[in-house]
């Protein structure tokens, strides 16, 4: 019997409410892949801000179980989102020093938790899935537990970064998912191979949404640009978000 956790609780029946009012229009490929037992890690794509709470808004529904994210250190710094986030013992990654986090995250892993990661570190204004961290592969075989891919579309249609949502265009998004195969990876597999691997195939689970979306994107902001959209190309997106830390790390410095 999984422990009664009131404030994660609380945070689901709020997220019902809101997505329920909003009317989305909710489907899953592959729901059989979600763990009903057991540790595992979720890749998730991340091309909106809530892709966390659209992905344990389905795992719920699917089995009751709960997530345990990975998130920067920055918002559990903020008094009120902190105070949310620990209640619902997510992880806090500080990115300068990050080998506190991922013992956390091994340790619950083999305790039998889900560990939701987006393996491509920050949300991806291409909305295409861009290179990798390894971090993902290496937990997994640190901690012995499967890998299980995770694709989201429509969701960033809700809020992402560098577009302001208007709220008449929030009701009835169709927000689909598609869930991979779990696979398992050891100590002795070579972990750029295995990231290019789990790469392949979240791009391959966001090929197949996109392709069979019921909405048309051309044209579209939320459309990347390699199918008629107006999201910036890849490149395009990666110059942007390099001068973005670039901006930050000279004010770290000031």
């Amino acid at each position: 019997m999984r422990p009664i956790e009131p404030i994660y609780n609380t945070a689901i029946t709020v997220g019902r409410a809101l997505f329920g009012s909003l009317r989305l229009r909710a489907s899953v490929e592959g729901a059989e892949n979600l763990p009903h037992e057991g540790g595992a890690v979720l890749a998730i794509t991340h091309f909106g801000y809530l892709d966390f709470a659209l992905v344990e808004w389905r795992m719920w529904k699917r089995n009751r179980r709960h997530i345990r994210f990975m998130a920067k250190k920055g918002a559990f710094d903020q008094p009120l989102v902190g105070r949310l986030l620990r209640g619902m013992h997510h992880i806090s990654v500080d990115m300068t020093a990050g080998a506190a986090a991922y013992g956390e995250a091994v340790t619950a892993l083999r305790s039998g938790e889900v560990l939701g990661v987006f393996p491509e570190g920050g949300v991806n204004a291409s909305f295409t899935v861009r290179n990798l961290k390894t971090g993902t592969v290496r937990m997994a075989a640190e901690a012995g537990v499967p890998i299980i891919p995770v694709a989201v579309w429509g969701g960033h249609r809700l809020l992402t970064k560098n577009h302001k949502p208007v709220l008449r265009e929030l009701f009835g998004v169709p927000v689909q998912f598609a869930v991979g195969e779990a696979f398992t990876v050891s100590a002795d597999d070579d972990t750029a191979v295995v990231t290019e691997k789990l790469h392949a195939t979240m791009q391959s689970l966001v090929d197949g949404l996109q392709a069979r979306y019921p909405v048309a994107g051309t044209a579209q902001w939320w459309q990347p640009a390699h199918l008629g959209g107006s999201a910036p190309t890849p490149e395009a997106a990666a110059a942007v978000e390099a001068e973005r830390q670039r901006r930050k790390a000279a004010n770290r410095a000031t």
